[in-house]
């Protein structure tokens, strides 16, 4: 890691005074990303309480109706989501019923229910992209094999085949011809079925971009030795500086799933028209700080107050924090 990386800038007087913000991570983790989020947001005047939506409840006899430890019964001014820990599909429900019903109650939530409803299920991701008009491979996702079996009839072109939640580059391989699609049980009987994109001028490389509703922040270039160049699955990182294309065309996919920040994933096609893979509504980036010459956390920790600050003034509620 650069040794100024990490270095925070000049504290921003007054930007959090006043407020009492959640940050919610996966439960029983040690989280670097939340360690330096809270810094930076204690560093601008808030203060911060850390939690998991396990740890939360709906209650009846609170006027907020909803119980966040350290709170006693009232809602925080800001809820900033790190994580969302994993659990049966009961609980996950009941996990994002907690964060609309923040935002029903007027709570600022970054990011909130929907957005992370959208970006964790790719089906809606690249429904959202495409309606927005916004490049990205060719997509069919559908349900049983005997339908899967129906689209790679005659397949002429490999696909590249995801589960439907994950990240990471976990879990997901490369069909050329229809007898290589997996047995329905170990992809839970669902098919997202992508156009390969052939590595342009022979790299295999594409482009993670992390930006908030206000800007783009970091990006970085990403090669591997094979078609899978995440970082955890043995790509190298390369700082990227963006052009106008790249910023305008990652803002335009966070737009279509109205996340409040997010990591974009890009890939050049053959013919060079850029489009999006992906979008993480909870992206890492330590990989991306280690060639990032801007501190990540801090960025988006003041972003995230700036949000907040003007959401308040919106709904009338008086806050003590003065936007720059």
């Amino acid at each position: 890691m650069r040794a100024s990386a990490e270095k925070s800038p000049d504290p921003l007087p007054g930007l959090g005074d006043g407020l009492h913000l959640a940050l919610l991570i996966e439960e029983g983790r040690g989280e670097w990303h939340a360690r330096r989020i809270v810094r930076s947001l204690e560093a601008m005047g808030a203060r911060v309480t850390v939690s998991s939506l396990p740890h939360c409840a709906f209650d009846t006899g609170l006027e907020s109706g909803i119980d966040i430890p350290g709170f006693k019964g009232l809602l925080p001014d800001g809820v900033f989501v790190r994580s969302i820990s994993a659990g049966t599909l009961e609980q996950i429900t009941f996990r994002l019923g907690l964060l609309h019903a923040l935002r029903e109650s007027g709570v600022r939530v970054w990011n909130d229910a929907r957005a992370i409803e959208r970006c964790v299920d790719k089906s809606q991701t690249t429904f959202l992209l495409h309606k927005n008009g916004i490049p990205t491979p060719r997509t069919r996702v559908c349900e049983t094999l005997p339908h899967a079996l129906e689209y790679t009839e005659g397949l002429d072109r490999p696909l590249v085949l995801k589960p439907l939640f994950g990240s990471q580059g976990k879990g997901i391989g490369m069909v050329s011809q229809q007898s290589e699609l997996p047995a329905p049980e170990t992809v839970d009987q669902m098919y997202y079925m992508q156009d390969y994109v052939p590595p342009k001028d022979g790299f295999y490389e594409d482009w993670r971009v992390l930006a908030t509703r206000h800007r783009v922040i970091a990006a970085m270039t990403r090669r591997g030795t094979t078609w899978v160049t995440n970082i955890h699955q043995g790509g190298k990182a390369r700082m990227h500086l963006p052009d106008d294309e790249m910023t305008r065309v990652s803002m335009a996919a966070m737009r279509a799933v109205d996340a409040d920040y997010a990591g974009i994933d890009l890939i050049r096609s053959a013919s060079g028209q850029l489009q999006v893979l992906e979008v993480n509504s909870n992206p890492a980036w330590r990989g991306l700080q280690s060639v990032a010459d801007v501190n990540i956390a801090w960025a988006i920790a003041e972003d995230f107050l700036k949000t907040v600050v003007a959401h308040r003034a919106a709904i009338g509620v008086p806050v003590a924090a003065t936007m720059p």
